[in-house]
């Protein structure tokens, strides 16, 4: 072999080395981070104490079926058109006599615990596992549904925390890490990169959530844990994926820590989360729209309608303006604008720039509050309440802006939150409109529940139920107790 020929291959040996080891220096190692955080991420089980048939109907072997499935699995199959994912219903809680396994994190040394509100929404019995095997009983101090946060605590002290981070500092192609309950592996590490910011996702209970989507592997179990930074600090909570299949695609959300930790401080304080609202039904601006309106370019929130006597409406928005920027942060899509205005504390004053007549003017807004969801109260009271009505469904009276959207005037109860099994079988969902229990009329939440008031286990009672625009009867049956 040739002086020459010998160098060339020694050469091209050393560029294949250097080739190899650049992208492995430049990976990071996650090791210290999940060996200090590691102990403060908690197992969490939710259940719920099955009652007479609804008992015989839990499954064993394989596991539950997919109508009994517990709600941390359905929140994980996001096909479109199934429970959790986009174009299904509404996030519901643990079934009767079903577990919801999740994860969650330890934020304080005496023993407060964040996680998602649909791993324990409507549970009995909460129970906390920490990463030295100790289990402890829990108590949900507070949730909100719409920021799907659930505050928990535990009764200890001196336990691990984790260190809390600043979501706003996050960008699109960031190193991100997990750590949760996959399928119940306790402590399981997965990581990947922040795909986008601020991304709207989940229907109208979760438009004030600017959600971080990440490639990190989420799957069933990992509800409720923690997203971190390189730093080692909480960035996110993990929430949901997006599939196709039911299985992990890489599409994965999480809440922003900075959204979890003022809905915490809110809990706390006053026992809920308020939202500021001014009142306008928006839209994106696509490229004719924004040619018809003059814009230079798309982008923005189009007003298409106003609830009557909101601020925005107050202050002098129009229907047709475009809002460009609320408190002087940019609106390049309709959906940034929630998350903006759920943030502000009712009564601020924040300067609206909009866009009318071929000029941009900035109109000053007083923010109002967003109508309180009775179901996210820190109040011990209301999951009794829930309890206490046969069919477990809870109903609220429409807005005026919900009449007219949904075609019903002075009819009609909503359904705003289901905690029964027999109603779920029935195919009740939330956002359900109750026009009818029997031949009785409801209008409004007291006579609904007067009208179920005397049901009895075994007894059918028949509804009518307005969905999509379309009416139709629907039976539920309360099942006999038994023993």
């Amino acid at each position: 072999m040739s002086k020459i020929k010998a160098f060339a291959i020694s050469a091209a040996l050393a560029v294949v080395c250097v080739v190899q080891a650049v992208p492995a220096a430049e990976l990071p190692d996650f090791t210290a981070l999940v060996e200090k955080n590691g102990p403060a991420v908690v197992n969490v089980q939710a259940s719920v104490n099955a009652k007479g048939d609804e008992a015989a109907d839990q499954t064993g072997g394989e596991g539950p079926s997919d109508e009994e499935m517990p709600e941390i699995f359905r929140r994980f199959f996001g096909v479109p058109g199934m429970p959790g994912g986009p174009g299904g219903p509404g996030p519901r809680g643990p079934r009767g006599g079903g577990t919801s396994l999740g994860s969650g994190f330890i934020i304080s040394a005496d023993g407060y615990i964040l996680t998602n509100n649909h791993v324990v929404d409507g549970a009995d019995t909460v129970t906390v596992r920490l990463s030295d095997r100790r289990e402890l009983d829990a108590k949900v101090v507070g949730s909100d549904a719409q920021y799907d946060i659930a505050l928990l605590k535990v009764t200890a002290d001196s336990l691990p925390v984790v260190t809390i981070g600043d979501s706003k500092k996050l960008k699109a192609g960031q190193w991100v890490l997990a750590i949760g309950s996959p399928f119940g592996f306790d402590h399981s590490v997965t990581s990947g990169i922040v795909s986008a910011v601020s991304r709207a996702f989940g229907g109208r209970d979760q438009q004030y959530v600017p959600f971080i989507q990440t490639d990190v592997a989420i799957n069933r179990g990992n509800s409720g844990g923690p997203l971190f930074n390189l730093d080692g600090e909480v960035v996110g909570i993990n929430s949901q994926i997006f599939s196709n299949t039911g299985g992990f695609m890489g599409v994965s959300f999480a809440i922003p820590i900075d959204t979890a930790m003022s809905a915490v401080k809110q809990i706390k304080d006053k026992g809920f989360v308020s939202r500021g609202m001014i009142g306008v039904q928006i839209q994106d601006v696509n490229r004719d729209l924004a040619q018809s309106l003059g814009l230079a370019r798309t982008g923005g929130a189009l007003v298409n309608s106003m609830t009557e006597g909101s601020a925005a409406e107050k202050a002098g928005i129009k229907v047709g303006d475009v809002i460009t920027a609320f408190a002087g942060m940019d609106i390049v899509r309709s959906s940034d604008l929630p998350p903006m205005v759920g943030a502000t504390a009712p009564g601020t004053k924040a300067d609206v720039s909009v866009f009318r007549d071929g000029k941009t003017i900035t109109i000053p807004v007083t923010v109002g509050e967003l109508p309180r969801d009775a179901t996210a109260s820190a109040n011990p009271a209301a999951p009794a309440a829930a309890a206490a009505n046969p069919l477990g469904i809870v109903v609220e009276e429409p807005t005026a802006e919900q009449r007219k959207q949904l075609e019903i005037k002075d009819e009609g109860v909503i359904i705003k939150r289901i905690t029964g099994v027999p109603a779920r079988r029935a195919g009740l969902q939330p956002d359900d409109v109750v026009l009818m229990v029997g031949r009785t009329k409801v209008k409004t939440p007291a006579e609904f529940n007067t009208a179920v008031k005397g049901v009895q286990p075994g007894d059918s009672v028949m509804l009518l139920v307005r969905r999509a625009g379309t009416s139709l009867f629907l039976a539920v049956n309360v099942p006999k107790k038994t023993g």
